[in-house]
């Protein structure tokens, strides 16, 4: 495996990034009797995928922590898939719009898993973080 310096490189993290804008855009149009409820929840566990991704990255020294950063990480994208559903539901979003958001977060989710199985070839040979101006 190629060497990562920082999260901000991974894929995974990429993707995750990405796909929270994508939600948030998407809850932009949504009803106003939403805000605090559908709409703030979908925001939070979307947004969460990644930011448990950087934090399972900065427990690369203790690989059992590593895991299970990133298996917090699978369970926040997995609840984003439940939000998708139920914004699919309220009629809010298309059927073709759901979908393909949860082939993403599927997608997501296999590639947290692969991260996970092979947790010991990020664990090994932890060096400092990259600063931010690394990315």
């Amino acid at each position: 495996m190629m060497y990562v310096k920082s999260f901000r490189n991974l894929e995974v993290y990429k993707r995750a990034r990405e796909l929270s804008g994508v939600i948030f855009q998407i809850t932009s149009g949504f009803p106003k009797e939403e805000t605090y409820s559908l709409t703030d929840q979908v925001r939070r566990s979307s947004r969460s995928v990644g930011a448990q991704i950087a934090e399972a990255w900065g427990k690369r020294r203790y690989e059992k922590h590593f895991i299970s950063k990133l298996t917090d990480a699978d369970g926040e994208q997995l609840e984003t898939q439940h939000w998708i559903e139920t914004v699919m539901d309220c009629s809010y979003i298309s059927e073709e719009v759901a979908k393909d958001l949860l082939k993403q977060y599927a997608t997501i989710g296999k590639m947290l898993n692969s991260m996970m199985n092979k947790s010991e070839s990020f664990c090994n040979n932890v060096v400092n973080e990259a600063s931010p101006t690394d990315y």
